[in-house]
């Protein structure tokens, strides 16, 4: 068998000082040839301001079927009746959230009794009392919550949305 005499040995740090000068090298001279660039601005959505009800026309935990920000997009508003996450009014207690699951899109129903939305294709449970929080089930997103408003008069405003409803690329079509 023929030995081959061109081997170099090459020891552990001076192969490594070989690459960090070597990548060294590439970034000073790659560094010029890029064009400054501004960092771009994060994407602002500006959501309409919808009139959704009174508190007059609320009682606790009975949902009152709404949509927000646009007609293809269903929900509800509740009175919890105690302060929660997210809540809007005197007491804190009104939240309004999709009823679309963020899974797949299934309808979900409000059960008063423990206060969740359950989704009836895989089973998703999401907590009204701790901002649409996902407890159970295939759904790797929280319920969207509105952000609401109340006025002087009563009357109660959905003026954006903290996470991506079901099915849309941008919750403002």
């Amino acid at each position: 068998m023929r030995e081959c005499r061109k081997l170099v040995e090459v020891g552990r740090r001076q192969f490594l000082r070989g690459s960090a000068a070597t990548a060294g090298a590439l970034a000073a001279t790659a560094a010029p040839l890029a064009p400054a660039r501004a960092t771009p601005a994060p994407a602002r959505l500006t959501y309409p301001s919808n009139r959704l009800a009174n508190m007059a026309e609320l009682e606790i935990d009975q949902p009152l079927d709404i949509s927000y920000p646009d007609a293809d997009s269903p929900g509800v508003l509740l009175k919890l009746g105690t302060a929660v996450e997210g809540g809007a009014g005197p007491d804190g207690d009104i939240v309004a959230f999709s009823t679309l699951c963020p899974h797949k899109g299934f309808p979900l129903s409000y059960d008063p009794s423990d206060r969740v939305f359950n989704c009836p294709g895989h089973y998703s449970r999401f907590d009204a009392e701790k901002g649409g929080l996902q407890v159970w089930g295939q759904a790797t997103q929280n319920l969207p919550q509105f952000i609401l408003r109340v006025d002087d008069q009563g009357d109660i405003y959905a003026e954006g949305v903290d996470e991506l409803i079901y099915g849309r690329l941008s919750n403002v079509l």
